[in-house]
């Protein structure tokens, strides 16, 4: 596995975070933050690879046509921005 250097700025709470939970899981704090990176990485693909799934073949136009069939009605007021 090739491995790249890439210079980090954290705020100093989340420094000081990453470095208790690194020692709590005996860890570096290099090893904990490139495995808290991997992490979400792998949520980030995962859930990109759903949604391309979930759409399908899905495009525009079956959307406008889904969109034309649906209520015309006002928001409840609970539903409105602001």
């Amino acid at each position: 596995m090739s491995k790249a250097t890439y210079p980090l700025k954290l705020p100093t709470s989340i420094k000081k975070a990453a470095q208790r939970l690194a020692k709590e899981d005996g860890v570096s704090l290099n090893q904990w933050i490139a495995s808290a990176v991997a992490e979400k990485v792998g949520v980030v693909e995962t859930a990109a690879e759903f949604f391309t799934k979930r759409a399908g073949k899905a495009a525009g136009a079956g959307m406008l046509r889904f969109l034309r069939r649906a209520p015309r009605a006002v928001p409840e007021p609970g539903d409105k921005p602001g």
